[in-house]
Order: structure tokens, then C-alpha cells, then sequence
């Protein structure tokens, strides 16, 4: 059996690969900075996952860890600086505002969980996975209810 690949096979894998820009990584693969940030932001919880993406060409690495029992995902520079951190929260937790524009935007559907997400340590947006009509979608909106493309 030939195991070879053709090279427009190889360049359509490797585009279909790098489409997605998220790869698994172990800790030991990780900078010496993103390590240390790691570390850092997972004491007290567990890590559920670690993985370097690259978005608009640039590097990131992202850690998914479980805290009090919710997940958080941390993203991070090469640096070990954080960029932005999602993390599940109540949807009664929200500001009135923001509440009330993801609940507007859910019409006859249903809120399956809520993310907050934060920038340079302060909540910037809400993010909730929606199901509809037997579909699964997100919308993000500001501190003030409005949508966020």
C-alpha cells in the first residue's frame, strides 16, 4: 500500500490544519514566561488543557483550567503576559444591561451557559451559547447590552 501523499494533498492537510491555528501542547513545550503565567493562574484550580494558536499571525497560547468548579480559559502571549480570560459565570451575576441584551438576543431560545470576558483586568463583554431551534450559537455583548460582531 503507498502511504505517500501527494504534494497538493500535503498542502490541502496542511491548510486544513493551520485553518483551525490551534495546536495541543504540553507545559514543557510552553515559554519560559507562558509557563510561569500558567502556573500562576492555575494555582488553586487544575489545568484542563494547554494549546498555541496563532491568530491574524500572531502566536498565542491558551490554558484551559477548571476554577471553583468553572472553567476558565486564559489567553496568553509569548511574553506571559494574560490578553484576555473567558470564564463561566451565573447569568443572574451579569449587569441588569448586559442581561437584558443577551436575553433579548436568546428570543424564543435558551442561555446554555455565560462567559465573561475580561481585558487588561476588567470585564469588557458577555458571551452565551445559545440553542435555538436545535442549533447551538454564541453572541457577545457590551457592559451595556449592545451586540458585539
Amino acid at each position: 500500500m503507498n502511504t505517500r501523499m501527494s504534494f497538493p494533498g500535503a498542502v490541502a492537510l496542511l491548510l486544513a490544519c493551520s485553518a483551525f491555528g490551534d495546536t495541543q501542547v504540553k507545559m514543557e513545550d510552553l515559554p519560559d514566561a507562558v509557563q510561569r503565567t500558567v502556573r500562576e493562574q492555575s494555582q488553586g484550580g487544575s489545568i484542563r488543557g494547554l494549546a498555541k494558536e496563532v491568530e491574524n499571525g500572531k502566536t498565542f497560547y491558551e490554558a484551559e483550567l477548571k476554577m471553583n468548579g468553572r472553567n476558565r480559559d486564559v489567553l496568553i502571549d509569548p511574553a506571559g503576559k494574560v490578553v484576555e480570560i473567558e470564564e463561566e459565570v451565573a447569568l443572574d451575576s451579569l449587569p441588569a444591561a448586559a442581561r437584558a441584551g443577551l436575553e433579548k438576543q436568546v428570543g424564543k431560545g435558551k442561555i446554555a451557559g455565560v462567559e465573561s470576558i475580561t481585558k487588561d483586568n476588567a470585564i469588557v463583554a458577555y458571551e452565551a451559547k445559545i440553542k435555538k431551534s436545535g442549533k447551538t450559537s454564541e453572541v457577545k455583548v457590551g457592559l451595556d447590552g449592545s451586540v458585539i460582531k
